[in-house]
């Protein structure tokens, strides 16, 4: 039993697993998001494609490549951050699902790393007339996963960048970050746009960093990082 991703397949591959039944995954994963001074900008798309990875060898699934511009309004002050407007990202994601259908899918999961992006793919769900064939996956948001935070985390607060995330990144590819670089949030940041500059004013982070990274090690990191893998693989099997 074993997947396949679409880019690296023929397209007879393609036809004939989606024709034998198997369900489609497209992943949703930002290639262009800040995530604080000692983690790569494509930290969001690095744990995504580790997931597929790990995914691959024990499910059969089609996997599309993954969705790298998305809607992340609130990074968009650190340089080279990309957020596409909300109805643009419906869109997109919309056509380039038509075409996972017209391909011949029966089911189609997406697989999001994102929190900005869940309300507008529920929209796209939620606006299609076959809305029974589509199941969304938001990692952050499994059961196993958070009660793993719950265990682990030591910083007052988190939800960037942060110790969770920073964690799951030395145990994925210890070698792009740099803990050395890593900056404690000076604030909690509320909801909303992320602010760079002005210190005078809600959501100051200089950094891009909302928690305390320092306190991330590759332990924490290997057990939440099984426990997301867990939730993942418990809901595409119940669906």
């Amino acid at each position: 039993m074993s997947g396949i991703r679409v880019e690296t397949s023929a397209w007879p591959l393609v036809e004939k697993l989606l024709e034998s039944g198997i369900g489609a995954v497209l992943p949703v994963a930002a290639a262009c998001k800040e995530h604080g001074r000692h983690l790569p900008m494509n930290s969001d798309q690095r744990q995504v494609d580790w997931i597929i990875d790990h995914l691959l060898p024990r499910l059969d699934f089609v996997v599309w490549p993954v969705i790298t511009y998305g809607y992340y309004p609130v990074f968009v002050d650190y340089p080279g951050s990309v957020s596409l407007s909300e109805q643009t990202f419906i869109a997109f994601v919309g056509e380039v699902i038509d075409c996972i259908q017209h391909a011949g899918a029966e089911r189609v999961i997406l697989l999001n790393t994102g929190i900005s992006t869940i309300p507008p793919l529920e929209q796209v769900i939620a606006a299609r007339t076959d809305s029974a064939r589509y199941q969304i996956i938001n990692v952050y948001s499994g059961p196993n996963f958070n009660r793993e935070v719950e265990k682990l985390s030591e910083q007052e607060w988190g939800g960037h960048a942060d110790e969770i995330e920073t964690s799951m990144m030395l145990a994925i590819d210890e070698e792009t970050v740099d803990l050395g670089c890593a900056k404690v949030a000076p604030v909690e940041i509320e909801r909303g746009r992320f602010n760079r500059h002005d210190p005078s004013q809600a959501n100051y982070s200089p950094d891009g960093v909302n928690g305390d990274p320092s306190l991330a090690t590759r332990q924490k990191g290997e057990r939440l990082i099984g426990a997301m893998m867990d939730d993942v693989f418990a809901a595409l099997r119940v669906n």
